[in-house]
């Protein structure tokens, strides 16, 4: 295995990890309620925190690799990752259990950006749209495979073990990157805090705009809609959670798709026709009532999951082609700072929909609420307007020849 791989394979492990323990603890949320006498509701801040974590560590993640050398902080925040979640199975009390996730939290939070930016510059542009594939396929499988485990875990032994889970592939990953990752070379150039300077790039910055208007919007319409059906259908919760299969597949074929054409027909007409599919799919949700055919949902969910990750999957191949290498630790900040905003998507509908509730009937607060999430998922077409598609292409065929 060449030396690129071995890194992309440390980075995609982290990937893993990351989320894994980002979806997991949900499932043991009634296990864990019980044994320690605590409200579902208050339990929330046991996913919360983690994202908190992520969230405040992910800007200095370029700042602290400068300092610290960008191996030794990836092994660090293995470190606090597999220390938290440690302490996470430990905990007695919902206040230690927040503590411990929010360190935990911190830990995942840098195994992203750091492993994205020593990854990325190993791989020529018009090899990094198969690298995206691999990336978002284990961003796919992470949290669809995470309830299943859980739960076998939660029903096999106790809550605790959702949290033990992921140590031996911390291990595994730690002495991987041990073995695999060299040392990198401190910068000679002055440190910058995230530097915003790097949105000039206008491939960077629509790569941005992507994801918090289609994936962001997938999660909100995911979060509303999981009430809207059950309230419309009366269809049973785990009904309605089994039309993320047809989603799942779906994405898995544009994923799919995505690495193996990017190069070919660059980000233009993939952004296009994935902003119309979930747009096509949010508003299909309108139609559904009690009296509507599963067919009918099967395909909303369908045409959300392969425009969405048609979309997303473009925005993760596009994102770094006009970065050099030198850049790439405070691009890849803010790359995935831009990704954690766009999880709030979710509770910026809820707020809207509940808005709506005060003013007009439920039916069209549920329309409103739909409507606009598809109009933000179009955005990004105004913008594809103005992309030198064409220019793109030519760079990836450029690079393709030089290697």
């Amino acid at each position: 295995m060449t030396y690129r791989h071995r890194v992309a394979t440390v980075f995609l492990f982290g990937f893993f990890l990351d989320l894994i323990n980002m979806f997991i603890a949900s499932i043991a949320f009634p296990a864990i309620s019980r044994a320690l006498a605590v409200s579902v509701s208050q339990l929330a801040w046991v996913s919360n925190a983690y994202i908190l974590g992520l969230t405040v560590v992910v800007p200095f993640s370029a700042w602290l690799s400068e300092r610290w050398g960008a191996k030794r902080l990836f092994l660090l925040s293995l470190g606090l990752l597999s220390l938290g979640a440690l302490a996470a199975g430990l905990a007695n009390s919902l206040s230690e259990l927040i503590f411990w996730r929010t360190l935990q939290g911190m830990g995942g939070g840098l195994l992203i950006p750091l492993g994205q930016a020593l990854t990325w510059p190993l791989f020529q542009p018009h090899e990094r749209a198969k690298l995206s594939a691999a990336v978002m396929l284990v961003g796919l499988l992470a949290p669809a495979c995470s309830p299943a485990i859980g739960g076998l875990l939660v029903e096999a032994f106790s809550w605790r073990w959702v949290f033990f889970a992921s140590l031996p592939v911390a291990l595994l990953t730690f002495v991987l990157a041990v073995r695999w990752l060299n040392d990198t070379p401190r910068p000679v150039r002055p440190t910058r805090f995230l530097p915003l300077s790097l949105l000039a790039d206008p491939l960077l910055r629509f790569a941005m705009l992507i994801y918090l208007c289609v994936p962001g919007m997938f999660i909100g319409v995911n979060v509303v809609g999981m009430f809207y059906l059950q309230r419309v259908t009366g269809l049973a919760p785990g009904a309605i959670g089994a039309l993320m299969v047809p989603w799942s597949l779906a994405s898995f074929a544009a994923i799919t798709f995505t690495g193996r054409y990017f190069n070919r027909f660059g980000p233009r007409p993939l952004v296009v026709i994935g902003c119309l599919l979930q747009a096509m799919g949010i508003m299909l949700l309108l139609k559904i009532d009690a009296d509507s055919p599963l067919a009918l949902l099967i395909l909303a969910f369908t045409l959300m999951g392969g425009g969405g990750s048609l979309c997303s999957s473009t925005a993760q191949s596009s994102a770094f082609l006009h970065t050099p290498a030198e850049e790439m630790p405070d691009a890849s900040a803010l790359w995935n700072l831009n990704r954690q905003l766009s999880f709030f998507a979710g509770n910026a509908l809820l707020a809207l929909l509940a808005l709506l509730l005060r003013v007009f009937p439920p039916a069209y607060a549920w329309q409103g609420v739909f409507i606009s999430a598809a109009v933000i998922t179009l955005l990004p077409l105004l913008f594809c307007l103005r992309l030198n598609n064409r220019a793109i292409i030519h760079r990836l065929h450029t690079t393709l020849e030089k290697s």
